[in-house]
């Protein structure tokens, strides 16, 4: 809901980009964008809007003032010469995922807001077969789901615990570092893509020679980190990775489809035996406004799910989901349901969420 001034009053454009954060925090926007010929933009509880509907729109003038306000020389020059910068912005009211990008506008800036502390398993309400997933000595647990669908803060809960529970060196590569953990029972190393090493791939390949046991890799999106990190699995680390993909089975086919076609089958054989279990999620919008939900798809891999793998018949894994709720596993669907049973989301929301569109349809008929 945007906070309006009196009609005949325009919103001047604020001091420095701080300002914007500190409203966007208190009003619990996830989002902040700053962006020529644009008013000021948030994103609230999944709503995109202006955050004044009386705001002045924001001109080239506006936008490079606020950007080299808080950006450093080196970001600067790189902002001109490659048309873009990614980092961490840490005021000392909170922590921030910043872009800036040139357009043809002008230029373009955008927070995530990210909260200063770790939420834990429980707070997320995550389900408890998760723990299990995390105790292994190695293997390979993923975490997926669109843009803005919380996969960080899942990711840094899952670490925190296991920085709770064992005694291990855990490695984390993001890009850019969100959550900062502090050391409890485990010796952590937090290293940035773009400023502490030059990709993901060169960052894990160098993680496999400083003695690591858990090692998170913030995004797996090309060839060379998914075979490393596949790798790493096998080679006894627990690898905790993300990927943008909507379910388990999508999950499964961009992690095999990566590879050329003469390495498939060798390929699924090893992420039929490494692979833990995936988690993919989405948000969903309260029924009554107050924020967003999670609905939660959790496949743990068991002997049918690895003969599924390991014959290329990830189609057949929603099946193997249904028959499997016994040891955990969790439908995205069952989830949906559980949400609008209880309450929480609407049937909008519901059917339009839905992985089975028909089934979905007939649960609301019965």
């Amino acid at each position: 809901m945007s906070e309006e001034a009196a009609p005949q009053d325009i919103v001047p454009v604020l001091g420095s980009v701080d300002d914007y954060l500190r409203f966007c925090a208190q009003y619990d926007a996830s989002d902040l964008h700053l962006a020529t010929g644009s008013q000021p933009i948030w994103r609230r509880f999944g709503n995109l809007g202006p955050i004044w509907n009386n705001a002045a729109v924001l001109t080239p003038e506006d936008t490079r003032r606020l950007s080299h306000a808080f950006l450093e020389e080196v970001q600067i020059k790189r902002l001109e010469e490659r048309g873009d910068v990614d980092f961490a912005y840490s005021p000392d009211f909170g922590r921030f995922r910043a872009s800036v990008i040139r357009q043809r506008l002008g230029i373009d800036i955008t927070f995530r807001i990210i909260s200063q502390q770790t939420r834990s398993i429980d707070e997320l309400k995550l389900p408890e077969m998760v723990r299990t997933l995390i105790r292994y000595q190695n293997g390979l647990v993923l975490v997926t789901g669109p843009v803005g669908c919380g996969k960080s803060t899942t990711l840094a809960a899952l670490v925190d615990q296991i920085n709770k529970e064992r005694d291990d060196h855990i490695i984390t590569l993001e890009e850019p570092i969100e959550y900062v953990l502090t050391p409890k029972s485990c010796h952590i190393n937090q290293r940035e893509v773009g400023t502490h090493t030059q990709s993901f791939a060169a960052a894990l390949r160098g993680a496999l020679r400083e003695d690591p046991d858990i090692i998170m890799v913030g995004e797996m999106r090309d060839l060379e980190t998914i075979s490393l990190a596949i790798t790493a699995a096998e080679t006894g680390h627990l690898v905790l990775g993300t990927l943008h993909t909507g379910n388990s089975a999508r999950t499964l086919d961009r992690v095999l489809d990566v590879f050329p076609p003469d390495q498939r089958d060798q390929i699924r054989i090893m992420v039929s035996e490494s692979l833990r279990g995936i988690i993919s999620q989405q948000l969903v919008p309260k029924m009554d406004g107050s924020g967003r939900v999670m609905a939660l798809e959790l496949l743990v891999n068991t002997p049918a799910v690895a003969a599924c793998i390991r014959d290329g018949k990830t189609f057949m894994l929603n099946g193997v989901m249904q028959t499997g709720k016994n040891v955990g596993m969790i439908t995205m669907d069952d989830s949906l349901r559980a949400l609008y049973t209880k309450g929480d989301i609407s049937r909008e929301e519901c059917e339009s969420r839905a992985e089975d569109k028909q089934q979905m349809k007939l649960f609301f008929k019965s």
